[in-house]
């Protein structure tokens, strides 16, 4: 395990298992709440990658589990959190990596690989067509009332999305405040997606409902491979069918 200071100051932990071989590493960005440990260790998906022999790098990132939490909005975004990864890289001296991203992690994964070359297979899971539609309003709208799910009473929440995330947070003692600061600034323009050229699979449960339509995101990626698996935002995460597409697919 390991901390370093990104491009801003803000402290990200990360934490490294396996043993290194001649293949590239897998770096695991997880998703809006979660951290690396209830989004990659607890499920077993560490432990199902390192026993196919891969070397695994987890990371909390910024606002989440034991990294740095600033509560300024300007502080986050998926942007950002790109330039984070591209930090660890540079960290741990890595030319190469596979890069799975799930939820909020497939985004920043999505947008990394339009812009990092050092990607060798990506893997995007628990997003599906509407990465397609980020600058929508709607999402501005979504984006405020998840942020005032965080800061009020848990009580008062009567959407059950919203409802749900906030259980999450406080479940996992989620520092609210750097919460509803990501909320804020979650990514909301256009990925290039045409721009992606490192193999891509795209990992959806059939009952996720943060997943619809994936085979729209599948098509905007060219050469992408679709995956369809049963479960839904939270379940899919300990399915074997899962793990299993990550792992046939970046061996």
């Amino acid at each position: 395990m390991g901390r370093f200071k990104t491009f801003d100051g803000v402290d990200i932990y990360y934490q490294t298992w396996g043993r290194q071989s001649d293949q590239p590493p897998v770096v695991l960005h997880h998703g809006y709440v979660a951290n690396s440990r209830v989004n990659w260790v607890i499920p077993g998906i560490v432990r199902r990658l390192t026993r196919s022999g891969r070397y695994v790098i987890t990371f909390d990132a910024r606002g989440h589990g034991r990294s740095g939490k600033p509560h300024d909005p300007n502080a986050y975004g998926e942007s950002l959190m790109v330039k984070d990864l591209a930090c660890l890289l540079d960290e741990l001296g890595l030319h190469q990596v596979d890069l799975v991203g799930y939820s909020m992690g497939a985004t920043v994964a999505l947008l990394a690989a339009t812009q990092e070359s050092r990607i060798h297979r990506l893997v995007a899971g628990g997003v599906g067509g509407d990465i397609l539609h980020l600058d929508s309003p709607s999402r501005n709208q979504g984006k405020k009332a998840l942020a005032g799910a965080m800061l009020g009473s848990r009580w008062g929440i009567r959407n059950p999305t919203l409802a749900g995330f906030r259980l999450l947070a406080d479940m996992v003692l989620a520092d609210r405040k750097a919460m509803a600061a990501q909320a804020l600034a979650f990514h909301s323009k256009q990925i290039p997606l045409e721009q992606i050229t490192a193999p891509t699979l795209i990992v959806a449960g059939d009952k996720d409902p943060f997943a619809k339509q994936p085979g729209k995101l599948q098509k905007a990626i060219n050469g992408a491979e679709l995956k369809i698996v049963s479960g839904d935002h939270s379940t899919v995460l300990i399915k074997p069918s899962f793990q299993n597409a990550i792992v046939d697919f970046i061996n």
